[in-house]
Order: C-alpha cells, then structure tokens, then sequence
C-alpha cells in the first residue's frame, strides 16, 4: 500500500509509477492469499504451508525486483521478477490440486 501511495504521490516516470502499481496490486493479493492458506492450514487443510510460502516468495521476488527496479536498481534485476511470478503460479496450481482432490470430513456421531 505504501508503495502504491509513493507512486500515486511521489514519482513522475510513467515507467516507474507502473512497476509499483504493479508490485503493489500483486503484493495485496498475494498477502491475502497467504492469510488464506495459512488458515486453511490451520483448519487442518494439508499441504498449504507450501503454498503460503511460494506466495511468500513470489511477493519477495516479483514485487521486490520491481520495487527495486522503480528505485534505480540495475535493470538485470528485472530478470527476477519472472522467477517470482513462476512461485506465484506454482503456488495456484498447487492450491487448486488441493481443492481437486480434498475429501470432505466424515460426519462424527
């Protein structure tokens, strides 16, 4: 949020004010998505720790090289962003493989 707030405020480039819209507008989701399997998790949902983290990591490597990008960092760092955007997915399918194949809970007498 913060950083979508510089953009709207203190930045001029167009490039630069879309590199943390979007790191921002992905960072937001995916925050919220770990919140999610986190407490799936904890509701006793196997196999979302893994997904908590790559979205965890996805945020660190997508949002962060644009973020770093936007602030001047050198432009190769923008090969990571695309590394971060593949834990992003990997993060979704697995999600999705667990609601495929999650079996509903026996009813207790």
């Amino acid at each position: 949020m913060g950083m979508g707030a510089f953009a709207a405020h203190g930045v001029t480039s167009p490039k630069v004010i879309d590199w943390l819209h979007t790191g921002s507008t992905y960072q937001m989701y995916h925050a919220l998505a770990v919140l999610a399997a986190l407490g799936l998790r904890r509701a006793g949902v196997r196999s979302m720790g893994p997904v908590a983290a790559l979205f965890f990591l996805g945020t660190l490597l997508f949002s962060g090289s644009l973020y770093a990008l936007a602030f001047g960092a050198p432009k190769i760092l923008g090969a990571v962003a695309p590394v971060g955007g593949g834990a992003f997915m990997l993060g979704w399918l697995v999600l999705a493989w667990r609601a495929f194949t999650l079996r509903p809970a026996k009813a207790q007498a």
